[in-house]
C-alpha cells in the first residue's frame, strides 16, 4: 500500500454540512472538495450509507475520498437517513424513502457552486446496491455509478437466502443492523437533542430480522430494489465488481450480460473488501482505476479504460486448503463480452463412480441415496468474507464424508474453468422439503481437498423462488443447481470433486425435518464453462500499486481478539462453531472518540437433531469522548421447530455517567414466532 503524495489538486474538508429532504428532514454529509471548486467546479462522487461517517467508516474514508478530491472531484459521504448524525429512523433497507432521499441528495450536489452539475455514485455492500437502485430512478444529475460486492437480485443472491435456503449469515446482517441502528448521533454534531434523536431510534428501528423470516419467498417485499426485474431503467454507465472470496459475485455477469449500456465488470480473489484493500491478495490500485473511470464519464476524458476488455477477472491457480489467505496465486484474464464465445459449456455425467465427459449412457441400478450428518458444513467459512480471519472453507475431507462424492480422474492437461457452473440431478425425497448443497473441489495427489464454488437449492423451490411447491414423497425430479460464479485453474495430475450434502450448517438452515434423498447418479450431470488459456491475457495493462489518502492517526487502547473454533462434545452431543470478531478499542485521533467494537456469534446443534440448531449473536459498541460515555448492547437468538422459527432478541442502551444512578437508558425485549414457508 503506497500513501500518494502530491495529488494533482489541493484540497479541504467540510466536516459537517446537513442536506436539506424535501419533507424537511436533513441528512448529514461530510465533504472533500479541490480548494478551487468554487471557482472551477467539478464532478461529484455520492457514497450514500448508513454506516456513520463521523466514526464507523472514517477510516476508510481518510484513505478514499481525499484520494479522489485530489484528482479533481468533489465527494460526498452521506449518512442515510435513520443513521449517524443524520435525522429519522432507520427500519428497514433499500425501501422507497432511502431512494427518494439520494434523489435529492444527488440533486443538492449538483446544484452547489462548487459542482459543475454531474453526479456519480459509488459503494460497497449497501453503497453498491443503492447505487444500482439509484441509478435505475435515473435522476438527470447521475451520469455514472460504480457497483461494488453488491446484487441485482435481494432475494436470489443476497446474504438472506441462496437457493431458497435461508442464510446463516442473515442472522448475522440481522446483528449488524441491530446494533448500527441502535447508536446515537455525535452531540458535537447534532447539538443537545441527540438524546431525542438516539431515543427516536431506539424505539422505532425495529426487528429486521422478524422482517427479513417474514419474507421466505420471492414476494413483492424483494421486488421493488431488484434491478433485475427491469434491466432496462438503468441508462447510465456501470462499473460492477466483485471478488471470489465473496458472496457477491455472481451479479457482476449477470449485470454485463443484461444491461443495455457501457458497462466493466471486475472480479479479483477478494472477499467483502474494496479491490485496493483486497483481502486475499493481490490487492490492486483501485483508487486508480476510479479515477480513469470517473474521468471518462464525469469529465469526458479519454481515459482508455473502455478500450479494455469488458470484464477482467483473476483466474486462481491451485492451492491448499486453508481457512485464510493473505494472497491468491493467479492471473488476470480478460474478456471483451459476457457471455463469452470462448467459454465452452462443457459436460459431465455423473456416474457412481465419477465423473466422464459426452454422451454417457445411464447406468442401471445406479440409485444412491443419502442422508448428510448436521456436521456437513461447519467447515465451510462464511457466505461472504469480510477478512475477519479464518473465514474461508477448510480442506473438504473434513466435510465428504457425509456428502455423495464424484469424482474425476486425474487430469492429463490443466483444466480452466471460468463462469457459472451448474449441476444437475435426478432426485426424489421422502419429506416434503428437502435440500441439496453443492461443492466443487480441486483434489490434489495428496488429497487434500479445496473448495472453490458451490450452491444451494431448497428443493421446493426447483422451479424458481417465486411460488415454492412441496416435494411428493418418492417422486423424482429434474433439478438443476446453480453454483457460485469463478475463475479456477486446476493442474495436471489433479481431480475435480463434486459433493452433495443434504445439509450445510450453519452457512444454510437445515430442512424442517431430516429428508432422505435418492439421486439417480446416472441421469445427473456436471456442466463446467470451460475457457483455455489466451496468449492475449499476457499483454493485459497492469493493475497499479494501491494507493490511498494520507491515513488516518489511529491509536489501538485495547488489543482485539478474532477466532473461529468448532467444538464438539461427545458427553452431550452438542457441535458448535463460535466465532469472535472482536476490533478491541481506538481512538480516531482526528476527534478523539474512543471506539469499543465487537462481535460474537455461536452456531449449534445437538447430536443429528434438525430442531436442536440454534443461532445467537451478541455485540457491543461503545463510543467515548470527554464526558460523553454511551454503550449499546444487543443479542439475539435464532432457532427453530419444524413449524416455525423463533426469535428472541435483546437490547439495552447505557449512558455511562458517574452522575447517573442507573446507567441503562433503555431496554427492550422481542420474542417472535415466524411460520415456516417451505424453508
Amino acid at each position: 500500500m503506497r500513501i500518494a503524495a502530491g495529488l494533482p489538486h489541493e484540497t479541504r474538508v467540510i466536516e459537517n454540512v446537513f442536506v436539506p429532504m424535501r419533507d424537511g428532514a436533513r441528512l448529514a454529509a461530510r465533504i472533500w472538495l479541490p480548494v478551487d471548486a468554487e471557482k472551477r467546479p467539478v464532478p461529484a462522487v455520492l457514497e450514500y450509507i448508513p454506516y456513520r461517517k463521523r466514526d464507523g467508516t472514517r477510516v476508510r474514508d481518510a484513505a478514499n475520498h481525499p484520494y479522489l478530491a485530489g484528482h479533481g472531484y468533489v465527494c460526498a459521504r452521506v449518512d442515510m437517513r435513520g443513521s449517524g448524525d443524520s435525522d429519522g429512523v432507520l427500519t428497514d433497507e433499500y425501501r422507497p424513502q432511502e431512494h427518494e432521499d439520494a434523489e435529492d441528495v444527488i440533486a443538492w450536489l449538483a446544484e452547489q457552486e462548487w459542482c459543475d452539475g454531474n453526479v456519480g455514485m459509488m459503494g460497497i455492500s449497501w453503497g453498491g446496491f443503492n447505487s444500482l437502485q439509484v441509478a435505475a430512478r435515473r435522476p438527470p444529475a447521475l451520469k455514472a455509478i460504480v457497483s461494488a460486492s453488491a446484487t441485482d437480485d435481494l432475494y436470489v443472491d443476497n446474504m438472506h437466502y441462496m437457493g431458497g435456503c435461508l442464510l446463516g449469515d442473515n442472522l448475522s446482517e440481522a446483528t449488524v443492523m441491530f446494533a448500527a441502528n441502535s447508536q446515537p448521533p455525535d452531540p458535537e454534531i447534532v447539538g443537545e437533542g441527540w438524546r431525542d434523536l438516539w431515543r427516536e431510534r431506539l424505539e422505532g428501528s425495529g426487528l429486521w430480522l422478524d422482517t427479513w423470516l417474514s419474507h421466505q419467498r420471492r414476494d413483492d417485499y424483494w421486488k421493488p430494489a431488484s434491478v433485475c426485474e427491469d434491466y432496462s431503467q438503468v441508462q447510465v454507465p456501470v462499473m460492477a465488481v466483485g471478488g471470489w472470496a465473496d458472496g457477491y459475485t455472481n451479479a457482476v455477469f449477470r449485470l454485463l450480460e443484461h444491461l443495455d449500456v457501457p458497462r466493466k465488470g471486475l472480479i479479483g480473489p477478494w472477499g467483502h473488501k474494496y479491490p485496493h484493500f483486497g483481502v486475499p491478495g493481490p490487492a490492486i490500485g483501485f483508487l486508480q482505476e476510479l479515477v480513469r473511470w470517473w474521468d471518462h464519464w464525469l469529465k469526458g476524458i479519454d481515459s482508455g479504460l473502455m478500450d479494455e476488455p469488458m470484464l477482467r477477472a483473476w483466474m486462481q491457480d491451485s492451492v491448499a486448503p486453508k481457512p485464510s489467505y493473505a494472497d491468491r496465486p493467479g492471473r488476470w484474464v480478460g474478456e471483451d463480452s459476457w457471455p463469452s464465445p470462448d467459454v465452452e459449456r462443457r459436460q459431465y455425467r455423473l456416474r457412481r463412480h465419477g465423473i466422464e465427459h459426452g454422451d454417457v449412457r445411464a447406468e442401471a441400478g445406479t440409485d444412491v441415496t443419502l442422508q448428510s450428518p448436521l456436521s456437513v458444513g461447519m467447515f465451510a467459512g462464511k457466505w461472504a468474507s469480510y477478512a475477519a480471519t479464518p473465514d474461508l472453507p477448510f480442506d473438504q475431507r473434513e466435510e465428504d464424508g457425509g456428502a455423495l462424492v464424484f469424482e474425476m480422474e486425474p487430469l492429463g492437461e490443466t483444466m480452466e474453468i471460468f463462469g457459472l457452473p451448474v449441476a444437475s440431478f435426478e432426485v426424489s425425497a421422502d419429506k416434503p422439503v428437502a435440500m441439496l448443497a453443492v461443492r466443487l473441489s480441486d483434489v490434489a495427489p495428496n488429497g487434500e481437498a479445496t473448495r472453490f464454488t458451490y450452491g444451494l437449492l431448497n428443493l421446493t423451490h426447483r422451479d424458481g423462488s417465486a411460488k415454492p411447491r412441496p416435494l411428493e414423497p418418492g417422486e423424482r425430479y429434474r433439478v438443476d443447481v446453480p453454483l457460485n460464479g469463478i475463475a479456477q485453474s486446476i493442474p495436471a495430475g489433479h481431480r475435480l470433486r463434486l459433493s452433495v450434502s443434504t445439509s450445510y450448517w450453519p452457512l444454510a438452515w437445515p430442512a424442517p425435518e431430516a429428508a432422505t434423498v435418492r439421486f439417480t447418479a446416472g441421469s445427473s450431470s456436471l456442466t463446467l464453462p470451460v475457457r483455455p488459456p489466451r496468449a492475449e491475457d499476457e499483454k493485459l495493462r497492469e493493475f497499479g500499486e494501491p494507493e490511498i489518502a494520507e491515513p488516518l492517526a489511529v491509536t489501538q487502547l485495547e488489543p482485539g481478539e478474532h477466532h473461529w473454533r468448532v467444538t464438539r462434545d461427545l458427553a452431550t452431543g452438542v457441535s458448535t462453531l463460535a466465532i469472535a470478531d472482536d476490533q478491541g478499542s481506538q481512538r480516531l485521533e482526528e476527534t478523539g472518540t474512543v471506539l469499543r467494537r465487537g462481535t460474537w456469534e455461536r452456531y449449534s446443534f445437538r447430536w443429528n437433531d434438525v430442531n436442536s440448531v440454534r443461532g445467537e449473536t451478541r455485540t457491543v459498541r461503545r463510543f467515548e469522548r470527554g464526558d460523553w460515555r454511551v454503550e449499546v448492547v444487543t443479542r439475539t437468538v435464532l432457532s427453530s421447530t419444524s413449524e416455525n422459527f423463533l426469535i428472541t432478541a435483546q437490547l439495552d442502551a447505557y449512558e455511562l455517567d458517574a452522575s447517573r444512578g442507573d446507567p441503562r437508558v433503555y431496554s427492550q425485549n422481542w420474542r417472535r414466532e415466524i411460520p415456516r414457508d417451505l424453508v
